[in-house]
């Protein structure tokens, strides 16, 4: 969700191109899940480091990995979940972008899945990159025990670095994160296949007896224990998230021909290290390494789990955008980083808060051992979550029988289930951290749909129908306003009455411009929508004309462009005889509005952080004009 070629979701058209995104989806797409080795198989064995682990649970915790990356990773992320797309687009918000459409009489329950899916997946922007630099800065002690104390200090650098240079765009480093993350791949595949001969019984882990059986016996620990395999597939979801980016070819190719064997191969060679060298369970990742080599590893280690990072941040940044676009957050500033790539953004407002969201875990837990069980939640939240829309999708969009949809789909569902209780258990040792992270975002979501929805219907009740006051105006008489030459444009959300601040200022100023445009601004659940669709323009006058713009989720709300684009196309205007009319609203509580009172304070609070729609729409600045008004809520 990281890099978003323009205007389209990415195909490929020749083989060249074919190989870039592939080699580009290894870096950004499977950037998080490949970080998973570092700790997912040292945290499934920490249940068992007191007592001693035997062979057979050995084998038995390997052959869970492999065949937990196999369905769910395989199974529902690469050959599933794929194909459900909004015109190309993937994620949980854009799924619910299109069922909100295909489905309205299921808005309700879909909404609230989909925005707890955007929470858990914010949520995982800030653990992914708090556990991930920690777990690979943490081999720092084993190249010399001297830089124990310098662990934490070491991987808050390098995340405030990370954060600072965000707003310069990830542009000249993304071009990187293909080739590095290869080599890491290589590296960890290597180093499998290196240790696989230690004990060659490991490859009976093929077998999913091996994994049942695990289960069946270790009872309760094994249910515990499920909630650290579970870290293999961690970064999964970015699968889907990055559909629109990459394609589904390359993505599916990067998986087949380098992720999957390269993450089998070193937690094969892993287990069997393990199995001969029962004292190296305590971190068999780096362990697999000569002494000579673990610096450089560390190093590579390290520049992975940046690029996992820069991965979910820049995901985090398009998610909340196009929730804003859609109506579940206030407008924040939206940077542009890029003149040719609309996915290269940079939200201030989001980046200082996941900065500060990953120092206070980096702090809070001190180490990825401590930090490792609160990751679980947010992962297995998410893809239980992505299963109940697939479900939808499927039932509403592909026309699945509900027999066929849910013989399909409950299998997966309820392993995740599974994955996701045995995640609950850790609730208390972190687990409590993506809860109540996701629990305040979906706060803040509803609270801002609500509020909306209550100051529409406030400002309603003294809205004067358009036909009407067109008439009014029009009618000559002593007191109809001064007419002036230009053109005016006024904002509004209701295109069929009478935009407040026309009122206001035909009250204030008693005049009327020569030429007055009704502009509505509307978000398509689509991600992109094309020029030729872009904007209707409808004459109601010879002095009033409607103009309805058309912007995808995806789309730079960009006014401005499309503006020059309407003049190119017949509709008459000079930007310098132009006034842009914006109304601008001061909200007042009132315990009567129909509101919680402690709700009232948070959408008001929220409606102050809120950027102006002179930035947010790109108008040119010197030909707006604002009107105030005050309104109780």
């Amino acid at each position: 969700m990281t890099t978003s070629l323009d205007h389209a979701p990415a195909q490929a058209n020749n083989l060249r191109q074919f190989l870039v995104l592939t080699l580009g989806s290894v870096g950004v797409v499977y950037g998080d899940i490949g970080t998973s080795p570092l700790y997912a198989f040292r945290e499934a064995l920490r249940p068992f480091a007191a007592g001693g682990v035997e062979r057979e649970e050995v084998v038995g915790l390997i052959s869970l990995m492999i065949w937990t990356l196999t369905m769910i990773v395989t199974c529902k992320y690469v050959l599933f979940l794929l194909r459900a797309d909004n015109d190309g687009e993937g994620g949980t918000l854009s799924l619910l972008a299109l069922l909100l459409k295909k489905a309205p009489r299921y808005t309700t329950g879909m909404f609230v899945a989909g925005i707890l899916g955007a929470a858990l997946f914010i949520g995982d922007a800030m653990i992914t990159p708090a556990l991930s630099v920690l777990s690979a800065v943490e081999g720092l002690k084993l190249v010399t025990p001297a830089f124990h104390d310098y662990v934490l200090p070491i991987s808050a650098t390098i995340m405030v670095l990370l954060f600072a240079v965000q707003s310069r765009g990830t542009g000249a480093v993304s071009s990187f994160f293909g080739p590095i993350t290869l080599i890491w791949f290589l590296v960890m595949g290597a180093a499998g296949v290196a240790h696989i001969g230690d004990d060659l019984a490991i490859l009976a882990a093929f077998n999913p007896v091996h994994a049942v059986a695990f289960l069946w016996n270790a009872g309760f620990v094994g249910f515990v224990v499920l909630g650290a395999v579970f870290l293999t597939v961690t970064g999964a979801e970015a699968l889907y998230a990055d559909l629109g980016h990459f394609g589904r070819q390359p993505i599916q190719a990067a998986w087949f021909a380098i992720v999957f064997p390269a993450l089998a191969l070193n937690y094969l060679g892993q287990g069997a290290m393990v199995l001969s060298h029962p004292d190296a369970l305590s971190d068999p990742f780096f362990l697999m390494f000569p002494s000579w080599a673990l610096l450089p590893v560390v190093i590579l280690a390290t520049a992975a789990t940046i690029i996992a990072s820069q991965s979910v941040i820049t995901g985090a940044f398009s998610l909340v955008r196009q929730a804003i676009h859609l109506g579940f957050l206030p407008r924040f500033e939206i940077c542009f980083t890029s003149e040719t790539q609309t996915g290269q953004i940079y939200l201030p407002l989001v980046n200082s808060a996941l900065l500060t969201g990953v120092l206070v875990l980096m702090f809070v837990f001190g180490s990825s051992e401590s930090l490792a069980p609160a990751y679980g939640v947010s992962i297995t939240g998410a893809m239980v979550i992505d299963s109940i829309l697939a479900f939808a999708f499927v039932r509403y969009v592909w026309s699945w029988s509900a027999l066929t949809a849910t013989a399909f789909l409950l299998p997966l569902f309820l392993l995740e289930l599974v994955f996701l209780g045995a995640n609950l258990f850790k609730i208390q040792d972190g687990g409590y951290v993506p809860i109540l992270f996701a629990g305040s975002l979906m706060t803040l979501m509803w609270t801002w749909r609500k509020g909306v929805r209550y100051l529409r219907e406030k400002t309603a009740r003294q809205d004067v129908p358009l036909d009407k006051f067109i008439a009014a105006v029009e009618r000559k008489s002593e007191h109809a306003p001064v007419v002036v030459p230009g053109t005016a444009i006024f904002l509004t959300a209701t295109p069929d009455m009478t935009p407040a601040v026309l009122l206001h200022n035909i009250k204030h100023n008693h005049v009327l411009h020569e030429h007055n445009v009704i502009l509505t601004i509307k978000t398509a659940r689509v991600p992109y929508v094309p020029e030729k669709d872009r904007y209707t323009l409808t004459k109601l006058s010879d002095r009033f004309s409607k103009l309805e713009l058309r912007f995808g989720f995806m789309d730079d709300h960009n006014v401005s462009r499309a503006l020059a684009r309407c003049r190119k196309e017949g509709f008459k205007f000079e930007i310098m005889t132009t006034s842009f009319y914006l109304g601008r609203r001061k909200l007042v509580e009132d315990p009567q509005s129909g509101l919680p009172k402690w709700q009232d304070k948070l959408f008001i609070a929220m409606a102050g952080t809120g950027i102006d729609p002179t930035d947010y729409f790109h108008l040119p600045a010197n030909r707006v004009v604002e009107l105030g008004e005050q309104v109780i809520i």
